[in-house]
């Protein structure tokens, strides 16, 4: 957990680490690990029962490694998550650019009510993992 002003000067308690594991009823798990300030890189991996490592997925990946490098050179002095995630917000962009000028939807962007029902969770889920920080 980390406490931290926000740009009002009230202080804001999160998780700066996170790391979970979620059993659904038939028995099938999914486990969540994070650091937000670990850095700008992301690995998801799916492993087997065992452990066993079966897909790897990381975050940039050579494409978008260039792609940073490249925006670093064009934009210096951003703070570094910038260059990591601007592939994703013009691509956001694009898309809700798009649906305005259509008057359709975004594609593949999360509606006011999925956004709603994430946060539920998230503070469904907060009380419990901060219990089991005690």
């Amino acid at each position: 957990m980390q406490t931290l002003p926000g740009p009002s000067g009230k202080e804001f308690t999160d998780f700066s680490k996170l790391k979970f594991t979620i059993t659904t009823k038939s028995g099938d798990e999914v486990s969540i690990a994070a650091d937000r300030c670990g850095g700008d890189d992301s690995i998801g991996l799916v492993t087997d029962k065992a452990g066993k490592e079966l897909v790897r997925y990381t975050m940039p990946d050579p494409e978008d490694s260039a792609a940073i490098e490249d925006a670093e050179k064009r934009i210096p002095g951003a703070m570094p998550y910038f260059y990591v995630q601007d592939p994703d917000y013009f691509k956001l962009k694009q898309r809700v650019a798009q649906a305005i000028a259509t008057g359709g939807s975004a594609e593949g962007v999360a509606t006011i009510d999925v956004a709603v029902e994430t946060l539920r969770v998230a503070e469904y889920l907060t009380p419990t993992l901060m219990e089991q920080l005690k």
